[in-house]
């Protein structure tokens, strides 16, 4: 059904032209609205709360978030460094399988595929709903029935866009990164003027220990690092950027300094016009902090919230379905999942793999347990993958790496994931606990199905037959131009 082959010189543009295969279309310009656009989604909206609650009072959780965005920078330069050696599409999955081998690779993408990226889309989904049809019912809230619709609606529509086109999809993340800045502008400089009018008085005894629980700042760390989630998107499409060598590392720098600096001050302006026991009182902190400052122009701000959270959901889908193609293709994942569609060059089966467990999170619908449920997962396989980046270095001594960070990075990165997660069971052993057991049944799965000698050839028939059906049904084919 196609052949991967080299790509051919550029002068032979006629061949590629005519070719399946994933295209390079992403500009500097696109992967930095690409990575700002989905770490800005509904955390900075709906996070202030949990990491208030979790930390104790108002200057440690301003300390958490300063410290989610100095960790986050830390891994995004591991992750830039191995992205920048390893040419290959695909992010954690593909590092771990490249650095640790194929278990905790293949244990990585299960995880992914049945617990962290639906649980993940489904959290940013509901505040999408909740932020956009919040101001139809205030006073009241939105029915939990009406936000799982309209959630499920937007979602479908994402992934509708992906599968057409990869371009419309980048040109939109554009426009949505620009947009998520506007309402962060629109938080930080009432705040910001508040703060210059000698409005202090909530960050008096802001280090009161009174509230204080040292067992829950790892759920603190968790709420504030998902709202920096999204500083690895940029490393699952490697093969789609345009001169990554340059391009990965200007993007993280670029858009992790831009982040921080305007999380920390959306903090400060919170607290300065609201107090402590409003933030943790209210089910929309941005609709909340809007109402007590813009008055009369007060909705604009959970539309543009929920845009900002439209914007992340599409960064994800686009970049998490590169993920499911690179592990079809590595044969830890059906074969039909690394096939494109032969006239718009998306990963059509990868994206359409997501929806129905999507749909199930969303039904779920618990904000915070599912944060929770599938943070345990997310932050061991990203301190396995910084790991990995340790040991892969001191295997490899000459392998070209065009952008090197100092092995202290990694090193730091690696230990504080590890000890949140190990802290996590104690803190939350419930959901953290299911999540691990989650990431651990993919065990049974890898060795059942994975080594082709122990399924029988009847059943690889009848498999290969429904794949072929399918191929004919979704027109794709494998990719015709190898891209790494």
């Amino acid at each position: 059904m196609g052949t991967s082959k080299e790509i051919p010189p550029d002068g032979d543009t006629k061949k590629q032209d005519g070719a399946v295969y994933l295209r390079q279309k992403i500009t500097l310009l696109r992967a930095i609205s690409l990575t700002i656009g989905t770490i800005i989604g509904s955390g900075i909206f709906i996070s202030p709360k949990a990491v208030l609650k979790n930390s104790g009072n108002v200057g440690l959780s301003l300390i958490i978030w300063l410290a989610c965005g100095v960790l986050s920078m830390c891994g995004a330069l591991s992750y830039a460094d191995l992205g920048t050696s390893i040419k290959k599409s695909g992010g954690h999955y593909i590092y771990l399988l490249e650095t640790l081998g194929p278990v905790p690779a293949f244990l990585r993408l299960w995880a992914e595929f049945v617990m962290i990226r639906p649980a993940n889309i489904a959290v940013v989904c509901l505040a999408f709903g909740r932020y956009l049809i919040e101001p139809v019912f205030v006073p009241c809230h939105a029915p939990a029935l009406a936000v799982k619709f309209i959630s499920t609606i937007g979602i479908t529509f994402i992934i509708a866009l992906n599968c057409w086109s990869v371009t419309w999809s980048a040109n939109l993340q554009t426009v949505f990164a620009v947009l998520k800045l506007l309402a962060i502008g629109l938080i930080i400089v009432p705040g910001m003027i508040a703060l210059s009018e000698g409005h202090t008085e909530n960050f008096q005894d802001a280090f009161d220990t009174t509230s204080l629980a040292l067992d829950k700042i790892p759920l603190a760390f968790y709420s504030g690092m998902f709202a920096f989630g999204g500083w690895f998107y940029v490393n699952f499409v490697t093969e789609e950027i345009i001169n990554p060598e340059r391009n990965i590392p200007l993007t993280v720098i670029v858009s992790l300094i831009v982040v921080t600096i305007g999380y920390l001050l959306t903090n400060v302006s919170y607290y300065t016009i609201l107090t402590a026991d409003e933030v943790l009182a209210s089910e929309a902190v941005a609709v909340t902090f809007a109402e007590h400052t813009l008055k009369q122009f007060s909705s604009v701000i959970p539309i543009l919230v929920a845009l900002s959270c439209f914007g992340a959901l599409n960064g994800g889908i686009f970049a998490s379905s590169r993920m499911l193609f690179a592990a079809s293709r590595e044969g830890q994942w059906p074969p039909l999942f690394s096939m494109i569609h032969i006239r718009r060059n998306t990963p059509l089966p990868a994206l359409l793999l997501m929806m129905p467990l999507v749909f199930l999170m969303i039904s779920i619908g618990d904000l915070y347990g599912l944060l929770n449920f599938y943070s345990f997962s997310r932050w061991l396989f990203m301190g396995l993958v910084t790991l990995g980046l340790i040991i892969h270095r001191r295997r490899y001594p000459e392998l070209p790496r065009p952008f090197k960070v100092p092995l202290i990075i990694p090193l730091l990165f690696t230990t504080i994931c590890l000890f949140i997660v190990g802290m996590s069971l104690y803190s939350d052993p419930v959901n953290t606990g299911i999540g691990c057991a989650i990431t651990l049944s993919g065990l049974p799965v890898y060795y059942l199905t994975i080594p082709k000698s122990r399924v029988p050839k009847r059943w690889r028939d009848v498999f290969n037959r429904l794949t072929v059906k399918l191929q004919v049904l979704m027109e794709v084919v494998p990719q015709e131009i190898q891209t790494y």
